[in-house]
């Protein structure tokens, strides 16, 4: 973990909630698609923890959705303005057990982190597939980028307004891969570990206090015992995960 005064390169609006905010800045200490950072936002007492959405050469991409005080003033970060970061928070996905033909799958706000992995899946020379859900084509975001890519992509919608019909997990039938990534909300991971067939990896959303492991108020039961969500994790393999 590393602090750093970072400068907003670009804040956009991509839907009516969520936002594309690009920091430039010393970022080294963000290694791993799937980690997240801590913002710090003026007059509000804890810190943001937001996931990296991708990393570029002294840069960072956060994608977020406006959800409380804290992100509301996050959409109103103009260009030009700093700041003070904890840069490369938690562990992220491993794309070593990956195999040829993985499977990513994002519920709604759980899509940004994927997109990092997608690209460094694909620059290993992977063939991953994507699988994007959303509850209306309203709420659809980062399509184009993934597509971009050069990868498969079906998008689901819950009430049927743009692509398959159903949730996530209904695009997961009949579909070939050699491993699974996921991020998104709980019910959807509890679906997909149900759906899934062979192993993977889950990123869970929690609640965080001080983001670093101190405060111990995002503890998870696993397998190998209780994990703190902002430090051993978000990212844990299946065959660690106790529903």
């Amino acid at each position: 973990m590393e602090q750093r005064i970072l400068t907003v390169e670009k804040n956009e609006r991509l839907t009516a909630d969520v936002f594309r905010l690009v920091l430039r800045g010393d970022v080294a200490a963000v290694t791993t698609p799937g980690q997240f950072v801590n913002l710090k936002i003026e007059g509000l007492f804890l810190r943001r923890p937001i996931s990296v959405c991708d990393k570029g050469d002294g840069v960072i991409t956060l994608v977020f959705k406006v959800v409380g005080e804290g992100t509301s003033r996050m959409a109103e970060i103009a260009p030009g303005a700093e700041i003070d970061v904890l840069c490369g928070l938690g562990n992220g996905y491993s794309s070593d057990r990956s195999g040829d033909r993985p499977l990513l799958i994002g519920g709604g706000v759980g899509v940004p982190p994927l997109f990092w992995l997608c690209r460094t899946l694909v620059g290993e020379g992977k063939r991953p597939s994507v699988i994007m859900g959303f509850n209306t084509a309203d709420e659809i975001f980062m399509e184009d980028d993934f597509r971009s890519l050069g990868v498969p992509v079906t998008v689901t919608t819950a009430d049927g307004s743009r692509g398959l019909r159903g949730f996530a997990t209904d695009a997961m039938a009949g579909m070939d891969y050699t491993y699974f990534y996921t991020c998104g909300p709980l019910p959807m991971l509890r679906a997909v570990d149900r759906t899934a067939k062979g192993d993977g990896e889950f990123s869970f959303e929690e609640r965080m206090g001080c983001g670093f492991g101190a405060c111990m108020g995002c503890t998870h039961k696993t397998k190998k015992g209780y994990v703190r969500i902002c430090r051993e994790g978000p990212v844990l393999r299946r065959e660690d995960v106790i529903w």
